[in-house]
């Protein structure tokens, strides 16, 4: 049988077995102090022969796809992510969803739908998440059973492996592309309008106060990304995040991530941490990946103390959630502050609230440009600059709406002409807005 070549064998099975004998017999030939010396191309291509020339031993009638399925998957399992290599190449798959070794689901073009792609078994897929975590100083076993993590593109990981997932390890990656999406995508996308656009670029060059708020999955570090091209070019960024993924296009950079405790429970590095650090280092603007405890406070707290045109987003569903929600990671986080003043740090800090939410069927829309302008009592008052309204959903069952300018000229006006920004002097006009 084994001389009758592989494709009178149809089956995955035995692919599968040749590939593991292929792939065991290249571990034992390996000369791994001369590998040693090779890097990237010059190794996978040195990689590529011996493995190639493992083919013609172990089954020389493979037909030519096959051979080169074979070989690539070979490849991936010695230097990249194996199965997971296929659907990161794929450009139409925004995330990747693995339920255990056999149930791997991908959303392509704004649809959840199974993949054929699957692993051996649960050690496959806990060596593959193994050698993706250690990359980034991670680790994840059964004392530390969660992780998040980020993979060389940028795109973001969360696992959760046994005991706690019943049903063998589970990963979730958010993918971002090598080109992140800038201003002329998310325009062509219908994201949110022209006018819309240029109100954005405006607020960063004149150092406004930002939450960008949504859901997950909604596009709000995307959209991040795109705010932050605007950024002036001489000014020091901070950024501060849990796994690093913002792409920001600066010179002047600074990343900072956090980091979990060891084995023994100790070396945590919390966002707090670097928050407070970070403001020792003389920063321009500090950009928070995301807020989700304590470390919202120490967020205002630098928005108020000179720090203006920080940036950070939040899960929120509105606006007004998003308030909410500051409040109550705030108090979480075992600040006594009364709530009046709580809402005043924040109505003093912030000065502009973009929602983004995904809609059903999966078209992502900036559906509000809130400003934030003071408090009067025991509420933070806010105006909406810009809306985006649903009007229905079409037959394939994605929503559809339009943009409208409410009418109401932001007060923060005066900075922007103070910064040189000129907008058009219709651009708040009450109208529905072309996007």
């Amino acid at each position: 049988m084994a001389g009758s070549g592989l494709s009178q064998v149809d089956s995955n099975m035995a692919f599968d077995d040749l590939k593991r004998l292929i792939h065991g017999k290249l571990v034992e030939k390996l000369d791994l102090t001369r590998v040693g010396d090779l890097e990237g191309d010059s190794l996978r291509r040195e990689i590529r022969l011996v493995i190639e020339h493992l083919c013609d031993t172990e089954n020389p009638l493979l037909n030519r796809s096959e051979r080169e399925r074979l070989i690539e998957e070979i490849l991936d399992e010695t230097f990249g992510f194996g199965p997971l290599e296929l659907l990161l190449k794929d450009q139409d798959i925004a995330d990747i969803m693995i339920n255990g070794p056999k149930h791997v689901f991908v959303e392509k073009c704004g649809r959840i739908q199974r993949s054929n792609v699957v692993f051996r078994d649960n050690q496959h897929l806990l060596q593959i998440l193994d050698r993706i975590v250690s990359k980034v100083g991670r680790r994840v076993d059964e004392t530390s059973p969660l992780v998040d993590a980020r993979l060389p593109d940028g795109s973001r990981l969360n696992a959760v492996i046994p005991p706690l997932a019943l049903d063998g390890p589970s990963l979730t990656i958010r993918k971002f592309g090598s080109n992140p999406l800038g201003l002329e995508d998310l325009l062509r996308f219908g994201a949110f309008t022209p006018e819309i656009a240029m109100l954005l670029e405006g607020i960063i060059k004149a150092r406004i106060n930002t939450i960008i708020s949504g859901g997950t999955g909604s596009g709000k570090t995307t959209l991040l990304n795109t705010l932050s091209s605007f950024i002036q070019a001489d000014h020091r960024v901070i950024t501060i995040e849990d796994a690093a993924e913002l792409q920001l296009q600066q010179e002047h950079v600074l990343r900072l991530e956090t980091r979990p405790p060891n084995i023994e429970g100790k070396g945590q590095i919390t966002a707090t941490d670097l928050v407070k650090n970070a403001l020792r280092m003389r920063p321009d603007r500090i950009i928070i990946g995301e807020c989700r405890g304590p470390e919202s406070l120490d967020m205002l707290q630098a928005m108020n103390t000179g720090h203006e045109g920080s940036l950070t987003t939040i899960h929120a569903n509105s606006p007004r959630d998003g308030v909410s929600r500051l409040e109550t990671m705030i108090t979480m986080g075992g600040v006594e502050l009364p709530l009046k003043a709580l809402r005043q740090q924040f109505a003093a800090a912030v000065d502009l609230i973009i929602q983004v939410n995904r809609l059903q069927g999966g078209p992502r829309k900036v559906t509000h440009v809130t400003e934030v302008l003071n408090m009067e009592q025991d509420t933070v008052i806010m105006q909406d600059i810009f809306l985006f309204i649903q009007d229905g959903i079409d037959e394939e069952g994605r929503a559809y709406g339009h943009f409208e300018a409410t009418g109401v000229r932001p007060a923060f006006m005066d900075r922007l002409e103070a910064a040189g920004v000129r907008l058009p002097s219709n651009l708040f006009a009450n109208r529905v807005l072309q996007g």
